[in-house]
């Protein structure tokens, strides 16, 4: 167990600023409990049990009531950060909440830095890093997935596999470096087959771990999905149907999107960023341009294509290339071919010139044909979305996913050094190769789990945090 450091004590609001029943002020550090008393009128907090709450009113130094609270008691070690700390909940209002904090200030705290709390857990080995970052994750995420990947990660599971990792590299390293000390002496304590399997087997886990990747980064990311086509296929209509609000603005005038526009839709627990991009068409207008131009950047850089060919319109020879052109450049890119306004479709005696030449259309193999505007086929477009975003990945999210960039280098570095060390013993090399390799797989795994970290490193991780958590 680490020793609880106490450093000087910070105050922050941790629930989000606005009207509300309540909010929660958190204090941690060392004299927080007797700080808070300070401007406490109730019971003495000093000399309260931990885990107990006690009603009072917060004053400020001329004896004025700023407000009626509720304070809670967390005595070191048995709080979040480890440290002494009180949870005032106040009454909720912008104006109240920040008068509670100010009060709490004035005792002689400072305000705590974004994600400063949970930094001082880890500090006090409250959790891992691993499992700090997932705190982050937890308050970010924008679905019900997102939210399962990250109370993996938070309850541990991640790190758990990554200590195992270590712990046989331990014990690969160990008996390395105790032939080297007898190496005079011509003692071999290491098996060599019995030791290359060690590193085999630790290996395909890591490797196991990182073919997650690719399915936890949709997971915690959302699927970048980008609609494209021609001016006035119904991108807009499309968005603004799935989204369930007029995101986008729809008219019959072609190259009203002009510039991309974003809307975050959740299906079946999966988050997708729908993207509605400017029709695809050579243009002068120079804003209308600039918006053809990151229409391809959109699509250069999505998780999901969904090209939308206009039904009620013939298909000419310059489109039938277009769609077969960006077939190709989505290369492993999941790609949907949809028709649209399939109400607009239809024999030429009850909507005459609408009829679409079928001979044409019949060289296109449409993955669907809708209609946004009557919600035709709508149902079946979003499973077949969730679908192909998720073609070759394991979505059982039962099982560990690997969601952040940080902890997939981290895991891909440490393998290049396990391979590097079973090349060594293939080719015969001594020990001390073997040492070195090993020694750099160890330091960055323990970079993932915060074993090994540096300033910088913390910094970053953990100013991605709002203030109060």
């Amino acid at each position: 167990m680490t020793d609880i450091i106490q450093k000087p004590p910070v105050a922050a609001i941790a629930t989000p600023v606005g009207e509300g029943g309540i909010a929660v002020i958190r204090v941690s550090g060392k004299d927080a409990i007797k700080k808070v008393q300070g401007c406490f009128k109730g019971k003495d907090l000093t000399k309260a049990d931990s885990h107990t709450v006690h009603f009072g009113n917060i004053v400020r130094k001329d004896g004025r009531v700023v407000d009626e609270v509720l304070a809670t008691v967390f005595k070191s070690p048995k709080s979040y950060t480890g440290e002494d700390t009180v949870e005032i909940s106040c009454h909720g209002g912008v104006l109240v909440t920040q008068a509670v904090l100010e009060t709490i200030l004035e005792q002689g705290l400072k305000p705590a830095e974004p994600g400063e709390f949970t930094q001082r857990a880890f500090l006090n080995g409250k959790m891992d890093l691993d499992q700090a970052e997932a705190v982050a994750d937890l308050i970010h995420a924008k679905s019900i997935k997102a939210v399962d990947a990250a109370h993996q990660q938070l309850e541990g599971r991640l790190g758990e596999h990554i200590k195992q990792f270590r712990q046989q590299i331990i014990d690969a390293t160990a008996m390395v470096e105790l032939e080297l000390d007898f190496i005079e002496e011509d003692v071999e304590f290491a098996d060599k087959e019995q030791l290359r399997k060690l590193l085999s087997d630790v290996d395909n886990e890591i490797g196991s771990l990182l073919d997650t990747y690719e399915t936890g980064r949709l997971v915690k990311d959302g699927v970048k999905t980008v609609f494209i086509g021609r001016p006035n296929a119904g991108k807009s209509t499309l968005m603004n149907t799935l989204v369930g609000i007029d995101r986008a603005i729809v008219t019959d005038i072609a190259g009203t999107t002009r510039d991309t526009i974003d809307a975050d839709w959740s299906y079946e627990g999966l988050l997708f960023k729908l993207i509605d991009t400017a029709g695809l068409r050579d243009v002068q207008d120079v804003i209308e341009a600039e918006g053809v131009k990151r229409s391809q950047k959109a699509f250069e850089e999505a998780d999901l294509v969904v090209y939308l060919k206009d039904l009620s319109l013939p298909l000419d020879d310059k489109e039938h290339k277009e769609i077969a052109g960006f077939q190709k450049r989505a290369g492993e890119t999941p790609f949907l071919l949809i028709g649209t306004k399939l109400d607009l479709t239809c024999t030429p005696d009850s909507l005459p010139g609408t009829q679409i030449s079928e001979s044409k259309e019949e060289r296109l193999q449409f993955d669907l044909k809708i209609s946004a505007l009557e919600e035709e086929n709508i149902d079946t477009l979003k499973k077949l979305m969730k679908q192909r975003a998720l073609e070759n990945k394991d979505y059982d999210t039962s099982s560990l996913l690997v969601t952040s960039s940080r902890h997939r280098d981290g895991l891909q570095k440490a393998r290049e050094n396990v391979l590097r060390a079973i090349d060594a013993l293939d080719q015969g090399l001594t020990g001390d190769f073997l040492s070195i390799d090993l020694r750099a797989a160890l330091k960055e795994l323990g970079t993932i789990t915060g074993e090994i970290t540096t300033e910088d490193l913390l910094d970053s991780i953990f100013s991605r945090f709002c203030i109060g958590k």
